[in-house]
């Protein structure tokens, strides 16, 4: 494999924009409060009916997915990356400075974690290490001190991946997506990563 990974501009997102982010769910981390909450939380994992769960048919109809972040914010500033074996673009990783989601940032030397995704045929061979390591490199070169990473309860292959790369949770909240009806019942999750 002779994976590069090149820093592009948002007229490359429709390139970016075609890798798939579905991913089959066969279990998720249950969120239990313990002694309703004032002994902390923990996440129990449990076996569910298998579904397909798509990030990108989630995306917001007013920006259009990934082709259409450019259209919906300045992005002049983030660091997005395309991963390309040989011609065959196998996946995409993007740093947002500047930009609050869902929970504001803790302050100016941080930035998020806004997209990673791995071709599905190419899960499982690193890539998505190297991403990470590729957008934590830039952004420390661009003086942040840390990157925050949302996820859910639901992919808990995403956990497990954040786990093993340093990643430390910080946030559970339980109703981080009350009021959005195809994913209210998910938790979000916040990683963070002390570059």
């Amino acid at each position: 494999m002779a994976l590069r990974i090149d820093r592009i501009t948002a007229s490359d997102l429709p390139a970016y924009a075609a890798i798939p982010t579905a991913f089959a769910v066969e279990s998720v981390y249950r969120v239990e409060p313990r002694d309703d909450g004032l002994a902390g939380l923990a996440m129990v994992e449990e076996r569910v009916k298998p579904y397909v769960k798509d990030y990108d048919a989630l995306a917001d109809e007013d920006d259009e997915g990934v082709v259409g972040w450019a259209a919906a914010r300045d992005v002049t500033e983030w660091g997005i990356f395309l991963a390309m074996d040989d011609d065959q673009a196998v996946g995409g990783v993007t740093v947002a400075v500047g930009v609050s989601q869902h929970v504001q940032t803790d302050g100016p030397d941080e930035a998020v974690l806004w997209d990673i995704r791995v071709r599905p045929g190419r899960r499982r061979e690193g890539i998505g290490a190297r991403l990470l390591d590729h957008a934590a490199d830039w952004a420390r070169n661009e003086g942040l001190a840390r990157l925050r990473i949302e996820t859910q309860n639901v992919n808990v292959p995403a956990c497990r991946f954040y786990a093993s790369q340093g990643c430390e949770l910080g946030v559970i909240h339980r109703h981080g997506y009350r009021g959005h009806p195809s994913v209210g019942q998910e938790a979000m999750l916040l990683w963070y990563l002390t570059l």
